[in-house]
């Protein structure tokens, strides 16, 4: 009789891995939002036009305006008028968290109530749907402790919103900022 073999346990997953399995996803919404702020977040102290940042970010330029809007009632922006006007981000990308953009365009639903509506469960989530809620947990935290200044340092060659290499067109006037690669 053989003996059957026993599973090693599996790691624990990485956030990302979690996430990806859990194939938890944000809205259209708050990509924009985070496109805008960290474009503006690596070109501090220089207002950008709604159209100069829904170009560099590939986002219409009517939906732009509404996400600029609600991150300027979220005080995470500031509008100025006038010709050398434009968008700024109202802190520095240092103390300007991942969480912070995303809460104030669409925050992340935790899930405190049975989402079946089964009366039985009540706030005692059952297994599955408590795995969920710490997953989404765990994503709130990691964007809480995740500042634009951190997205914009990271060692990569793959630059925020930028073409790499740059593409002659884009260098043309545009306000893209520039960055140079990691060196590996």
């Amino acid at each position: 009789m053989s003996a059957i073999p026993s599973k090693s346990p599996t790691p624990p997953l990485s956030l990302s891995q979690l996430a990806s399995t859990l194939k938890i996803m944000f809205s259209q919404t708050v990509e924009y939002a985070l496109r805008a702020v960290v474009f503006l977040a690596g070109q501090p102290d220089t207002p950008a036009t709604n159209e100069q940042i829904a170009r560099v970010t590939k986002v219409p330029g009517p939906y732009l305006s509404k996400v600029l809007q609600s991150l300027t009632r979220a005080g995470i922006i500031t509008s100025h008028r006038g010709v050398r006007g434009g968008f700024t981000l109202a802190q520095p990308a240092e103390k300007l968290t991942i969480l912070t953009v995303v809460s104030a365009v669409d925050p992340i639903q935790r899930i405190r109530t049975c989402p079946l509506g089964l009366k039985s469960h009540g706030v005692r989530l059952c297994p599955l749907h408590k795995r969920m809620d710490e997953a989404l947990a765990r994503v709130e935290e990691a964007f809480r402790q995740t500042t634009l200044a951190e997205v914009l340092s990271e060692p990569t060659t793959s630059i925020p919103l930028c073409e790499f290499p740059p593409r002659p067109a884009a260098s043309k006037g545009s306000s893209v900022p520039r960055r140079r690669a990691a060196k590996r």
